[in-house]
């Protein structure tokens, strides 16, 4: 469709990052091949008593399980391909971890939609096709939104739009037949919900991620590409905190509070690093202050990726975090501590304080430094005596060098950082010049001379923080205008079938004035006049004058339309508002998938039920499989399959592809 040309990527576009959401939609679909298997075999357990039947489905258990983890570790390998997502000309920089994008089905508004206008609106449905074709080719269009702005605000378009279709179509106290569904971005596993709000919060996931992927993309060999990238990970770290904020009780995990927790420290470790690098792009003069400075500065980062990994590393969140990224997270953190050791032992090594020097600004960076003075000397005292200097700057040394040396052996444990060159050349260029200079400064008493390096205080001038873009809310024209002003005619509202009142006047007087803005009510309606022996009624809304729809129109309109009514009269449309209090009658189930806090996962039968592989025409609605229901009503004590995937502690990877696809122009899905 034309919408979809203008906003969406093509999905059939080969390009690494689009390769990369194929294999996941694929991952997704075997994996909910194999719950079905492994539901279906529970059920069949339960119900049986025969012990040959229970050994068969045991077996056939232990097989599913075991492809569900294959399945969960290849799942687990794409999440941690992180090359695709970097800059193609980014040859000396530690790659960034971005968020792939939830998948999800293709969804058929059309026949809901129309059955809904006319039943709640009284309007007829097939008037609205070409609105409702907009709004489904809008979403189909941000499944493959582009890696830019014009991609972030195509999804914060259709978030705001699914604010007014939620007003306009989903009553609090009724279901619309309408399943959404959406599979965890690491475990596979899909979520169906009538909720909403599960499509909002997934769409705003999608956001963030968008922004990490962006954030990566960004070249970080320039001052505007780190700023470009500093903003597009403090802004996804925003997004993910709004949405954490916002929908408290997602039922996927992967939107859990202790998930998002650990997603937003690990978007602001990253913008921190960025900082670091942006503070360090010119150069480090050689300078006692400012080697100070970078120290503190590098300190910064390793600590905050000290905090990422440590909550990467407790339960739940360490099941269901792919291995790459909590082994990330703890090589950074030793080469950012071994470059705070190495900054501060070469301003200790290499220079000593001078006459020319500031001895009271050198004694107050040099006192922020520890927090105590290494052997109880004073600051001012370490920096005039030089063979003090030169024994603390080789402990850090020393320090610098194990952390390295710790960072290279951490890497070495995962199959996908191994794959990193870059990150192996970095901390091996890293490693060597520290020991470079260690052997420059080596003495034969070494030995007698040991000690340990304290720790450096962490301090930084520029903090990473959260940005909540603008881009969450923007204003857009409501695709259902026509049905008339929002705060009437919305779902939660309920009112009579438009009724057709003759209006014609006596003495030149219609009996009746009007009020409000848009709609019209009538008010001060005399009892006795043609109007109210037609039925007309004190507070109706007007929506009709004649063949003009009047919802949108004023008091002074609308009087001007009744300008030229005569003794013959006009026929006018009105409705009356009803108690809204009263119950929807309507026969849609209400199963839908819930989660909270540590429980398991459960899922609802029409999320396994339904066939993933059945493309449904347009007019086609979305039934509930009769089987599976038939089903839930015989167990009363189970209404759904409870779902859990193995847990996997290390990395199942696929082959690690460096050439980049000749058609994968990085503006593209």
């Amino acid at each position: 469709s034309p919408l979809c040309l203008r906003f969406g990527c093509n999905p059939l576009a080969q390009t690494g990052r689009s390769k990369l959401q194929n294999k996941r939609a694929a991952l997704n679909q075997q994996i909910i091949k194999e719950l079905r298997m492994r539901a279906g075999a529970e059920n069949l357990l339960r119900a049986t008593s025969n012990n040959k039947v229970k050994e068969s489905v045991l077996l056939e258990l232990s097989y599913v399980n075991s492809n569900l983890q294959l399945l969960k570790e290849q799942l687990e390998s794409l999440n941690s391909s992180v090359e695709v997502y970097q800059n193609v000309q980014e040859t000396s920089s530690i790659p960034l971890i971005a968020l792939g994008l939830k998948e999800t089905k293709e969804m058929d508004f059309s026949v809901p939609f129309k059955d809904f206008i006319l039943e709640h609106y009284s309007e007829e449905g097939s008037n609205f096709e070409h609105e409702i074709a907009d709004l489904m080719d809008l979403r189909q269009s941000c499944r493959t939104p582009s890696r830019n702005e014009e991609g972030i605000q195509m999804l914060a378009s259709y978030i705001s739009h699914l604010a007014l279709v939620e007003s306009r179509f989903f009553a609090p106290n009724r279901q619309m037949g309408i399943f959404f569904t959406w599979y965890d971005s690491f475990t596979g596993v899909p979520v169906c919900q009538q909720n909403i709000s599960l499509e909002r919060a997934s769409f705003l996931f999608n956001m963030a991620a968008l922004y990490t992927q962006m954030g990566t993309r960004c070249n970080r060999q320039s001052q505007e590409g780190l700023l470009q990238a500093i903003s597009a990970l403090q802004r996804a770290a925003g997004v993910l905190s709004h949405l954490k904020e916002t929908f408290t009780h997602t039922p996927s995990y992967d939107m859990s509070p202790a998930m998002l927790n650990m997603l937003i420290k690990m978007m602001l470790a990253q913008a921190q690093e960025c900082l670091f690098e942006k503070s360090s792009l010119n150069g480090i003069r050689n300078e006692f202050l400012t080697l100070i400075k970078m120290a503190q500065e590098a300190a910064k980062v390793g600590e905050t990726y000290s905090q990422v990994h440590q909550n990467m590393v407790q339960p739940p969140i360490k099941d269901n975090t792919p291995f790459f990224w909590s082994t990330m997270a703890f090589v950074k953190v030793n080469h950012y501590h071994a470059l705070a050791h190495y900054f501060l032992s070469t301003a200790l090594i290499d220079h000593q304080l001078s006459p020319s020097d500031d001895e009271d600004q050198q004694e107050k960076a040099f006192s922020q430094v520890y927090d105590a003075m290494p052997d109880g000397h004073s600051p001012l005292d370490i920096l005039h005596a030089r063979a003090e200097r030169q024994r603390i700057g080789k402990a850090h040394l020393r320090r610098a060098i194990m952390c390295h040396e710790e960072a290279l052996r951490t890497q070495a444990l995962c199959r996908d950082l191994r794959r990193l060159d870059i990150l192996h050349d970095i901390l091996q260029a890293s490693l060597h010049r520290s020991l470079d200079k260690f052997a420059q400064h080596e003495r034969e008493d070494e030995f007698t001379d040991y000690m340990d390096a304290p720790d450096i205080l962490s301090k930084t001038e520029h903090r990473a923080e959260m940005e909540v873009p603008v881009s969450t809310k923007v204003k857009v024209t409501d695709f259902f205008h026509h049905l008339g002003p929002l705060s009437v005619f919305s779902a939660r509202q309920r009112w009579t079938a438009p009724r057709t009142v003759l209006v014609r006047t006596e003495d030149r007087d219609l009996g009746f004035t009007l009020k409000g803005e848009s709609p019209v009510q009538v008010q001060s309606l005399d009892p006795l006049c043609p109007a109210a022996a037609d039925g007309l009624k004190e507070g109706d809304y007007l929506v009709a004058v004649g063949d003009t729809d009047c919802k949108w129109m004023g008091v002074s309109e609308v009087m001007h339309l009744l300008r030229d009514v005569d003794e013959s009269g006009v026929d006018v449309r009105v409705v009356s508002m009803m108690d809204s209090s009263l119950p929807f009658t309507s026969s849609s189930s209400s199963l839908c998938a819930t989660y909270s806090g540590g429980l398991p996962k459960t899922y609802s039968m029409i999320c396994l039920a339904y066939d993933d592989e059945e493309r449904n025409a347009r007019s086609r609605k979305v039934t509930k499989k009769t089987s599976f229901l038939n089903f839930a009503l015989k167990n009363k004590h189970k209404s759904a399959s409870t779902l859990s995937l193995p847990t996997v502690n290390s990395t199942g990877g696929l082959p690690w592809h460096k050439s980049s696809p000749s058609t994968n122009d990085s503006s593209y899905y």
